[in-house]
């Protein structure tokens, strides 16, 4: 009797990306890993069926690694779920507020609660994971500590909640993206599409340093009528004061408005590369 591979996500179960996963694909085989290249580099290998990674929150803007590791790995982008992001302060059984001194979480969590936490003079402390924060206060019994994670996870690791909803917006939501190989077919599409949601087109291109380089490249999408969702830079990596412009579309690669605004793209620009496209989660 054989299984199918299961999914991987970067954090301790009970951390929202197991969240996202559950959401995406089912109560399905997962594996939970320690960091974002992790997970990039075990889909890569071919030892999961897909991977699924946060892309963006509505608070703290781009988890801009990922956008690193996808140019870096060739994996598509083969769907995305949107997880609401709700926040709570856990400890160790029978701790008080009064009683906190430090509180570990992820990064991007610890920004997304910043209004609650700088009420108090706590130590705030970066940890990989947001589940991983709540887990290692368990394993080394540590009072005076707290976790800033989910309500799920803390039960999981036996916390008692401090201090309950307390990001700083209350439709706090996260945007993950499902990462697979291009030939993984649709065993690497999520299960809770219906194929009535609209498309997304995920692309990056390069443009020369020289005047008018990204307007062009700009007015070749809009020539087209193809609205340009998101976009955002980052460093090339291959020279100084260079950039790769990252941008989300909306439509499907085959469409044909879509196809040739992606065709003059490429005429004026240094390089297109279409990372994935993809059914939009419902929101």
């Amino acid at each position: 009797m054989t299984t199918d591979p299961p999914i991987a996500y970067a954090g301790e179960p009970g951390a929202f990306a197991e969240d996202a996963v559950i959401d995406a694909f089912g109560d399905v085989p997962r594996v939970s890993l320690g960091s974002f290249r992790e997970v990039f580099e075990t889909v890569a290998g071919g030892d999961v069926t897909a991977g699924v990674v946060p892309i963006e929150n509505v608070i703290n803007g781009s988890v801009r690694e990922n956008y690193d590791l996808l140019l870096e790995h060739e994996l598509s982008i083969r769907g995305e779920v949107v997880v609401p992001v709700r926040l709570c302060l856990a400890a160790l059984p029978g701790q008080h507020l009064d009683d906190i001194e430090r509180v570990y979480s992820h990064i991007q969590a610890l920004g997304q609660a910043e209004g609650f936490l700088r009420r108090r003079p706590w130590q705030l402390l970066t940890t990989y994971n947001t589940a991983g924060a709540g887990k290692s206060i368990a394993d080394r019994g540590e009072r005076g500590a707290a976790a800033l994670l989910s309500p799920r996870a803390a039960a999981m690791f036996g916390l008692e909640i401090l201090a309950d909803d307390i990001g700083d917006a209350p439709d706090n939501r996260t945007r993950f993206i499902v990462i697979g190989s291009a030939a993984a077919g649709d065993a690497a599409v999520p299960s809770n599409f219906t194929g009535d949601e609209a498309w997304r087109t995920t692309l990056a291109f390069g443009v020369r340093n020289e005047p008018g380089s990204l307007l062009r490249a700009l007015e070749a999408v809009a020539a087209r009528d193809v609205n340009l969702s998101r976009l955002e830079s980052r460093p090339s990596r291959l020279r100084a004061w260079e950039y790769v412009f990252w941008t989300d579309v909306d439509g499907a690669a085959g469409a044909p408005d879509v196809a040739a605004a992606l065709e003059d793209l490429a005429a004026v620009t240094s390089f297109v590369r279409v990372l994935g496209s993809y059914l939009r989660a419902t929101d």
